[in-house]
């Protein structure tokens, strides 16, 4: 399992030019699932991301997390994470995981986010998404699962 953390001031998602999901100052956060990932994978990522301490302190260093500075997570699933450039010109896509084994698994993720204490808007597993930010920063991370192949 691979996630984008992206620090941001607001972002959102939009399907068929209507906002489904948006948040203020938090994270954006790009979810990417695989065929081996496991709803433990979605928990521990969810811990990472609740705690990861990317937002500035009075002294201007990353010490804060999200509930520090009252942020929200806007999670989008993105299966394009898993795309494999190495050969040729088109990106294949065999390594992401189909729906049916990565839909559970991203709403474990959000769900765990959740329990975690963290609001969680969404974009629509699927859809054809427009994705809207301002990236803070800029600061983004990739993070992934232990158990997440090279």
């Amino acid at each position: 399992m691979r996630v984008v953390v992206q620090r941001c001031k607001h972002a959102s998602v939009t399907v068929n030019e209507e906002i489904v999901g948006q948040i203020g100052k938090g994270l954006m956060v790009l979810v990417g699932v695989t065929h081996t990932d496991t709803i433990e994978d979605a928990k521990y990522l969810a811990g990472k991301v609740a705690g990861i301490r990317i937002f500035e302190d009075e002294q201007g260093k990353m010490n804060l997390g999200l509930q520090d500075i009252g942020g929200e997570v806007l999670s989008v699933s993105q299966f394009t994470l898993y795309g494999d450039c190495r050969k040729g010109k088109r990106p294949g896509f065999s390594d992401a995981a189909r729906p049916e084994v990565a839909t559970p698994i991203y709403e474990a993720f959000n769900e765990a986010l959740c329990s975690l204490g963290v609001g969680v808007e969404t974009g629509i597993f699927g859809a054809d998404m427009d994705v809207s930010l301002t990236n803070w920063g800029p600061v983004t991370l990739i993070i992934d699962s232990p158990a997440a192949k090279n």
